[in-house]
């Protein structure tokens, strides 16, 4: 059944939800070794007691140190909970949280990727909610009274912008994902590391480069209520990207264009809090979950398919995209600028070398895809609804031109 019509009329609701939930006032700290602070700002804010959580392999490359040592040369207490190797999971998020609280922990500290930070967050909430079992935190919205313990994030890749992000995904104890937005998520501040990101593998690189582009690109042209901080971050985020993305595939050890490609992941992650996704990612999460292929290919694969569908919708929420990242001029015709930027994202997946990603979509599978999208894009404000039909366009376009 095509629920299109429920979805036209809905899609502007997540945008009004989203803009009720406060979203962390984080300090941000730049620059290569930037975790060596973490003890210094535990200290004056008279933390007696950290924990410092991030997964098994940071530890073994031992990322982990500089904020050990500096909480040590700080005077701070600290327990290391490294148990992290997979995405976050009810299990994981209990056992975080006993440790929370036998020690009395008082701020969390999150050094990783998406699976840390998701876990932290719900550590940090359950640790101010002892009395719900972790069953009871995974819900749609939860509200923490007051607000969840201080938790410091610190990202180790340059993409998906959860170290701001109020939202978490969590596979319950029957094995199912799951969505749950923290009400009162308190990330005081956000330290953006370029030392974490230098040795990267280039697929990495690239593909959480992909992924911050999204979620600037569809944060700017969400059909939410425009504020112009965000708007100003988001398309700022989309030149830092365009710029600095060819540069670090270059130069993996240019340390202004990491600092830079950091930066942009977190005006990423600012989109997704204020401005929501779009179909990029619903077909993105769809096509991931069907195949078990990784979020930062399942989004370079649908990245252009979805834009260049919506161009007549976007043409000009396009240009002025093109025109922000000095594109085109600001007297050409807002379909020749728009075309500059499709063209601009056309180029950045080729310089990458991610223009010959295999793409696994069988036909035999349209009918389901179709169904898991349309199921998923409800979550989002995106600037047009695609019926049934649309979504099948799109999928038939991708597997033609593959």
């Amino acid at each position: 059944m095509d629920t299109y019509i429920f979805r036209e009329q809905i899609h502007k609701l997540p945008g009004k939800v989203i803009h009720h939930v406060p979203t962390p006032e984080s300090q941000v700290v730049e620059g290569h070794g930037a975790r060596a602070h973490v003890g210094e700002i535990c200290k004056e804010n008279g933390y007696k007691h950290v924990l410092v959580v991030t997964d098994k392999t940071l530890r073994e490359l031992g990322y982990e140190q500089k904020i050990l040592q500096s909480l040590k040369e700080a005077g701070v207490r600290y327990t290391l909970f490294y148990g992290i190797n997979s995405e976050p999971t009810a299990a994981l998020i209990e056992k975080g949280r006993k440790i929370a609280l036998k020690y009395n922990t008082e701020c969390v500290v999150a050094l990783g990727g998406g699976s840390v930070m998701d876990t932290c967050k719900m550590i940090v909430a359950g640790a101010r909610l002892p009395h719900l079992s972790t069953r009871a935190l995974l819900v749609k919205f939860l509200i923490v009274p007051g607000k969840t313990l201080p938790m410091i994030t610190v990202p180790s890749t340059a993409g998906t912008g959860a170290e701001i992000t109020v939202g978490a995904v969590v596979t319950n104890a029957r094995g199912t994902k799951g969505s749950t937005v923290l009400v009162g998520l308190d990330v005081t501040h956000v330290i953006l590391d370029s030392e974490l990101t230098v040795h990267a593998p280039q697929l990495v690189t690239a593909a959480c480069g992909m992924d911050a582009l999204s979620h600037v690109v569809e944060g700017a042209i969400s059909d939410v209520e425009e504020e112009e901080e965000n708007m100003r971050m988001s398309l700022e985020g989309v030149k830092l990207i365009l710029h600095h993305l060819p540069i670090v595939m270059r130069e993996p050890e240019n340390i202004e264009s990491r600092l830079a490609m950091c930066r942009a992941a977190m005006y990423g992650g600012n989109a997704i809090n204020t401005q929501l996704a779009g179909y990029v990612h619903a077909f993105a999460h769809s096509i991931g979950a069907k195949y078990h292929i990784p979020h930062g290919q399942a989004i370079t694969l649908m990245l252009l398919p979805v834009l260049e569908y919506q161009r007549a919708a976007c043409m000009a929420k396009y240009a002025r995209i093109a025109r922000h990242c000095h594109l085109a001029e600001k007297t050409d015709d807002d379909r020749v600028a728009a075309e500059q930027f499709l063209r601009a994202i056309r180029d950045l997946v080729a310089t990458c070398g991610l223009d010959t990603l295999p793409l696994p979509v069988k036909a035999s599978d349209y009918e389901e895809l179709t169904r898991m999208i349309a199921k998923d894009s409800i979550n989002y404000s995106a600037p047009m609804t695609f019926s049934n039909e649309d979504i099948a366009r799109v999928l038939e376009r991708v597997t033609e031109e593959r």
